[in-house]
Order: C-alpha cells, then structure tokens, then sequence
C-alpha cells in the first residue's frame, strides 16, 4: 500500500486544523482567565476602598475590630469562587485537549489497524503465526491505552472530589474564625 499525495494533504490538512482547533481553545481559555482576573481587581480594588472609608470612619478600636473582622468570612468565600472559577476554565479547557487527543488517538489506531489488516492480507505464505502475534501485541496494547485513559478519569474525578472537600472546609474554617475573631 503507497501513500499518495491526497492522503498526504489530507493528513497535512488535518494536522492543521487540529492545532488551529487547540489554538483557538488555548486562547480562549486564557481570554476567560484575563477576564477572570480583571474582575476580580477590579472588584477587589473597589472594596478595598469600601473598607477603608469604613475602618476611618470608625469611632473606636472596638468598631474598627468588628469590621476588620467582618471582612474574614467574606474575602474567603472570594478566594474559593475565584479558585473555582479558575478550576473550571481549566477543565473546561483541559476537556477539550482531551477530546482532541482521543480523537486523534482513535484516528491513528483506526490507520494502524489498518495498515496491519493490509499487511495480514499481504503477507507471505508461511508468516500466519508472525501476523497472528502482531494482532495480540495490537490488541495488547489497545486494551491498555484504554485502561490508561479510563485511570486518568478516575485521578481526575478523584482530584475534582478533593478539591471540592478541600475548599468546603476552608469555607467551614473561615466561617468558624469569624465569629470568634
């Protein structure tokens, strides 16, 4: 079997949309990151200066220590959504990644499964056993890369489990501090 040129284009044609496919993702996903963290400034620069006219306006130490302590739960409650919000533009980024590669990774296996039908067509008589051992180590490694990609979702919900366990209980720990402090 001889590649020809249109298979050759083809191929060349495909490759580029695919990066031109990640590239728009990566872009958008740094856009929504920008935008992210111009909010959050902004937000953050606005409240700022909330607080400070507040914590001047105090008449008494126990005033200023009342709204210095207010703040706490809030600026927590803050952090965690802008660290959800992060979270999610990366996965949602990441997602996409990951359906690109699988696609191509299926792409290629469905062309290399082919490729060795072609060759187990044509091959010379007398080399059954050989083409029969490269079908296993094919099939072999088949079922690997798909246990390798089914453990890679389980790492990833397992660390999204964790992540939401870890940011509850900071939650809960910023909650519990405030009204003591």
């Amino acid at each position: 079997m001889f590649i020809t040129a249109d298979q050759i284009s083809a191929s060349n044609q495909a490759a580029f949309d695919t990066a031109k496919s990640l590239a728009t993702t990566s872009f958008a996903g740094l856009e929504k990151l920008v935008e992210l963290n111009m909010a959050a400034a902004k937000a953050l620069m606005t409240e700022s200066f909330s607080h400070a006219q507040a914590a001047l306006a105090a008449k008494d130490l126990q005033q200023a220590l009342a709204l210095q302590n207010g703040l706490v739960a809030p600026m927590a409650e803050k952090a965690v959504s802008y660290g959800r919000h992060v979270y999610g533009i990366a996965v949602e980024t990441g997602a996409e990644f990951s359906k690109a590669f699988e696609g191509k990774a299926a792409d290629a296996q469905k062309a290399f499964n082919q490729v060795v039908e072609n060759v187990a067509k044509n091959a010379p008589a007398g080399t059954e056993s050989a083409v029969a051992v490269l079908k296993s180590a094919l099939a072999s490694s088949q079922t690997a890369i798909e246990s390798a990609q089914s453990s890679a979702k389980k790492v990833l919900a397992a660390a999204e489990s964790n992540i939401a366990a870890v940011t509850e209980q900071a939650l809960s720990a910023a909650a519990a501090v405030a009204p003591k402090a």
